[in-house]
């Protein structure tokens, strides 16, 4: 990530940048590591490389008396250093026992006293570390100790520890590099003999780093009190790591989740190797034997608004457009989000409102024909033997029995028995079935169908695949839709005898291999022809030039919802909300009485669901039919008086109807059904319009126009 100043004029405060190489070096160097010892975590103890930092860097003294602890040569670099501004080193308390004579030369020219072959007993010091009780080592049974009879107090406000330096093997390991233990570094680096032929290693990541012999020594049980802490973020100590052991977790990534040493942001920065020593000591087994973590990326903590992208404005969300958007966007439509895509929602002419121009598509599609973009809706091929036996579980209604050629509309349920979406299924042979989702659920019905598949049901033969983005859908409705079509289609008879509502098949639908189905949600004569999404633009242009003939035109989402409204189909998400069943929706009829099990048909039988004062799916009229109602209106009794009328229910649709020249709504009302005709309320603020219960079929209720 490139970190830049808060609300900089330069760009955002952070970018992400996603770069693909052909060849990679890596020079990520190395990382310096803590001491292990009683106490480790009073303030004023501190790596030596980041007080030589302070110090030359940024000119800082850490502190007027420092004491060198450490196993790596690094540390009396540091300590040199701060000696000549004028720090005074009390002591370098060293855990090897070979000291080069070069460093031992250049303390003694410095007056700093090396204590070669010592260790620190504890830190003392509350707020800040005020002395080290340090001892020589010795060995006894091969167990490095301290000989508590030989300590020694040092007065110091600063200690400064090297542990020797791990080579820094992030992104080498996340790129799928083999690593190797190296026992004169005390770490793991890149395995020369299998080298990765995209990505090398270059300097102190790859071991090459003029430091000196470190030795890996951890001494925390040698006499002294308090806690050695090995993750100064996690606050996991050396006896956390033994505890670990001790029960049983004797690999490294369940030592990691046990004790979370090297989780969160460290990722075993500075954690990970001494506590592979530490538990390799105590499993009595050599460290690359114990192994070595995951690392996790990213290799520096970033902010989730990077990977979120809030500032990338078009990017933020993905945004989906069908094939014929671009001709939407040339012809003026006004659009609006369904899930992630863009549809359009009207086409107005100049000086048209939203009202004025869906009430002019209402008039074209219910008296001549109107086209409309149906590809956002979800399609899935369903395909084996034993897809028909699938699809009976999924939908409430008999799929096994449908014949090849025709449809069904299907209603879906969750496991609690409530709507989860619904769609078209259409078997186009014995073994392979076309289905159809809403725009907004495609990706979870998909999801829940390939979960029941795997987990629930393995033994069936068939699969699944979406093939939303393949098919592209042009809805083609109204009274002259077949005539229109006829000339079009080659090889399919569209009379309504011979291929009726609810079929489909496949034909050539200007010139291009199409599925063409004969359904409608609009309740007028409808097609809705599916052709591969190259071709859309195409066909859509030549439906369009035919048309004309016809005094046809397009439409958009929001006259869809209107002549879906008037004839009291319902929208899954809109009447539905996640608690309504198919009677709510007065759709009992498609939930099969005779099918032994579908998903959701237990809880079907739960006593709730048939609660006499269950909100059920009516129509309502307002007594001014100009006042169109607002989505969401709470309904009440007619006698109930304002502000504190409880409510019965809500509005779940509302528009102007063109058709009847009225307002309607679609409204969910406890015990509904049986209030047909009753008066109720519409609360808004404080005043309330009258609304009479009516049946959710505004226009052509027996269906007559659909099987014209």
């Amino acid at each position: 990530t490139d970190h830049q100043e808060p609300n900089s004029a330069n760009g955002p405060r952070e970018r992400l940048w996603r770069v693909r190489a052909k060849q990679v070096v890596l020079a990520t160097g190395a990382i310096e590591r803590p001491v292990v010892f009683p106490n480790n975590d009073r303030p004023g103890i501190m790596l030596a490389g980041a007080a030589r930092t302070y110090l030359n860097r940024y000119g800082v003294r850490v502190g007027r008396r420092a004491a060198i602890v450490t196993s790596a040569d690094s540390a009396y670099e540091g300590a040199f250093d701060l000696a000549q501004q004028g720090v005074e080193i009390v002591a370098i308390i060293d855990s090897r026992q070979d000291v080069s004579s070069a460093l031992r030369e250049r303390a003694q020219a410095l007056g700093v006293e090396v204590l070669a072959n010592h260790t620190v007993l504890s830190a003392m010091g509350r707020r800040r570390v005020s002395g080290l009780a340090v001892a020589p080592v010795f060995n006894c049974e091969g167990e490095a100790q301290a000989k508590k009879s030989s300590e020694r107090l040092i007065d110091c406000d600063v200690v400064l520890m090297s542990g020797g330096w791990t080579p820094s093997l992030h992104l080498y390991s996340q790129a799928g590099g083999a690593i190797v233990w190296r026992e004169d570094l005390g770490g793991f680096t890149p395995d020369s003999s299998r080298p990765m032929a995209h990505v090398r290693c270059e300097g102190a990541c790859n071991g090459d780093f003029n430091f000196g012999k470190a030795s890996l020594f951890i001494n925390d049980e040698a006499g002294g009190s308090g806690e050695a802490f090995v993750d100064f973020q996690n606050d996991v100590t050396a006896d956390d790591i033994r505890l670990a052991v001790r029960e049983g977790f004797h690999s490294i990534e369940h030592i990691k989740r046990y004790t979370t040493n090297g989780m969160a942001t460290d990722q075993g920065k500075l954690a990970n190797t001494n506590a592979l020593a530490i538990a390799a000591e105590a499993a009595g087994r050599p460290i690359p034997e114990i192994g070595l973590t995951t690392f996790r990326p990213p290799y520096t903590p970033i902010t989730f608004g990077v990977l979120a992208g809030h500032r990338r404005d078009g990017l933020y969300d993905s945004q989906r457009k069908t094939p014929l958007d671009d001709w939407a966007v040339e012809h003026g439509a006004v659009f609006e989000p369904v899930g992630q895509w863009r549809r359009a929602r009207y086409f107005p002419l100049p000086g048209e409102d939203i009202r004025a121009a869906v009430a002019r598509e209402c008039r074209i599609t219910r008296k001549s024909l109107g086209l409309f973009d149906a590809s956002t809706l979800g399609k899935i091929e369903v395909v084996g033997p034993d897809a028909a036996e699938f699809l009976n579980r999924i939908y409430t209604n008999n799929v096994a029995s449908l014949a090849p050629g025709r449809c069904r509309y299907g209603l879906m349920l969750g496991e609690n028995g409530f709507i989860l979406d619904d769609g078209i299924v259409a078997r186009l042979s014995e073994d392979r079935f076309h289905i159809t989702t809403t725009t907004g659920g495609a990706a979870h019905v998909l999801t829940m169908m390939e979960d029941y598949l795997q987990t629930e049901w393995p033994e069936l033969q068939c699969w699944l695949t979406s093939v939303t983005e393949h098919w592209a859908v042009i809805a083609v409705n109204g009274p002259n839709s077949r005539k229109l079509l006829a000339p079009l289609v080659d090889g399919v008879d569209l009379d309504g005898k011979v291929f009726p509502h609810m079929s489909v098949c496949d034909a050539t639908v200007c010139g291009v291999p199409a599925r063409l189905f004969r359904v409608s949600f609009t309740g007028e004569l409808g097609f809705e022809i599916n052709v591969p999404s190259g071709h859309a633009m195409a066909v859509w242009k030549q439906l369009l030039e035919a048309g004309n003939a016809f005094d046809g035109g397009v439409y958009g989402t929001e006259t869809m919802h209107v002549l879906r409204a008037e004839k009291g189909y319902i929208i899954v998400g809109q009447e539905t909300d996640g608690t309504v069943t198919p009677d709510d929706v007065g759709m009992n009829w498609i939930v099969s009485k005779n099918k032994s099990d579908f998903v959701g048909k237990r809880s079907l039988t739960r006593p709730d669901i048939d609660a006499p004062n269950r909100k059920q799916l009516v129509g309502l009229k307002t007594d001014a039919p100009n006042i169109v109602l607002e989505e969401g209106l709470q309904v009440t009794e007619a006698s109930g008086a304002l502000p504190d009328a409880k409510s019965i229910g809500y509005v779940t649709s509302a528009y102007w109807s063109e058709t009847i020249q009225r307002s309607i709504a679609l409204a969910m009302i406890e015990d509904g059904r049986n209030r047909i005709g009753k008066i109720l309320n519409v609360p808004i603020g404080a005043q309330k319009h009258t609304v009479t219960i009516v049946a959710p079929a505004f226009y052509d209720p027996t269906g007559e126009r659909l099987d014209a």
